[in-house]
C-alpha cells in the first residue's frame, strides 16, 4: 500500500555516535521520506498498469526465451504468489512487522538489513499491485470480487497502521511529534489515493470483462436464432 515504505530510508545516512545530528536529520527527513515512498508506490502502480509481462511476451521473438517466460507464468507457484490475500499479507503484514517492532530501528545501524528491508517493501508492493490489478496473464486469474475485497481489507489495515504511527513512533526511535504526525498523514492519505487508483483499475477491468462476455453471449444468441441455422427455414429462404 502507498506510503508503506515511508520510513525505510529515513535513517540511511545516520552515523552511530552522532545522536544530535541524527535526530535533527530524522526530524527533517521523515515527512520528505514519506512523500518519496508514496511516489515509489505510484511508480509500482504505473509499472503494473503498463502490463510489462504482456509487453515482454509480445516483443520477444519466438524462441527459447519467450517460451521460458511463458512457462514461468503457467507454473503453480506463480498462481499462488499472485493470490491477492497472500500478496496483501506480504505487503501490509510486512509493514506492520517493520513499524510496530524494533526492526525499523535496527536498520539504522545495519546497512545490509536496511537494503534487505527496502527491497522487500518495494517487491511486496509491486507484487500486491500486480495481484490486485490482475492485468497480466498468469496461471490463474482471480475474480474481481476477491481482488476488490482484498484491496478493501488491505487498505483498512494500512490506514490503521498509519493511525498507530500518528500516535506513537516505531519502537526504538526518537522522532519529533510534529514530524511524526506529518509523516503519518502522508502515509494515510497517500495510501488512500493509491488504493483509489487501484480500485479504478480493478473496476475498469471488471467492466471490460463483463462487456466482452455480454457481447459474446449476444453473438451466440443471435447465431442460435438465425433462421439460416434452422433447416426448414433455410430451405424456405433458399
Amino acid at each position: 500500500m502507498a506510503g508503506g515504505s515511508a520510513g525505510v530510508g529515513v535513517l540511511a545516512g545516520q552515523r552511530p555516535g552522532v545522536r544530535t545530528a541524527a535526530r535533527v536529520g530524522r526530524r527533517v527527513a521523515l515527512p520528505r521520506r514519506q512523500a518519496v515512498a508514496d511516489g515509489e508506490r505510484v511508480g509500482d502502480e504505473l509499472l503494473v498498469t503498463a502490463r510489462p509481462l504482456t509487453l515482454a511476451l509480445r516483443a520477444l521473438p519466438a524462441g527459447g526465451v519467450r517460451r521460458s517466460l511463458l512457462a514461468l507464468t503457467r507454473v503453480r507457484a506463480a498462481g499462488w504468489l499472485t493470490f491477492p490475500p497472500l500478496a496483501a499479507l506480504w505487503d501490509v503484514g510486512g509493514l506492520w512487522l517493520l513499524y510496530r517492532t524494533g526492526l525499523f530501528a535496527q536498520t539504522a545501524h545495519r546497512p545490509a538489513l536496511h537494503l534487505l528491508v527496502h527491497f522487500h517493501v518495494l517487491a511486496a508492493g509491486t507484487l500486491f499491485a500486480f495481484a490486485v490489478c490482475g492485468l497480466d496473464p498468469v496461471r490463474r486469474r482471480w475474480s474481481a470480487a476477491l481482488r476488490g475485497g482484498t484491496l478493501l481489507v488491505a487498505g483498512a489495515a494500512h490506514g490503521v497502521l498509519a493511525k498507530t504511527l500518528y500516535a506513537a513512533p516505531p519502537p526504538g526511535l526518537d522522532v519529533a511529534v510534529a514530524d511524526l504526525r506529518i509523516g503519518a498523514r502522508v502515509m494515510y492519505y497517500g495510501g488512500d489515493l493509491v488504493a483509489l487508483a487501484t480500485a479504478v483499475v480493478v473496476g475498469a477491468g471488471w467492466y471490460a470483462a463483463r462487456g466482452r462476455a455480454l457481447r459474446a453471449a449476444t453473438r451466440r444468441r443471435g447465431e442460435a436464432f438465425d433462421p439460416r441455422n434452422i433447416p426448414h427455414c433455410a430451405q424456405n429462404i433458399g
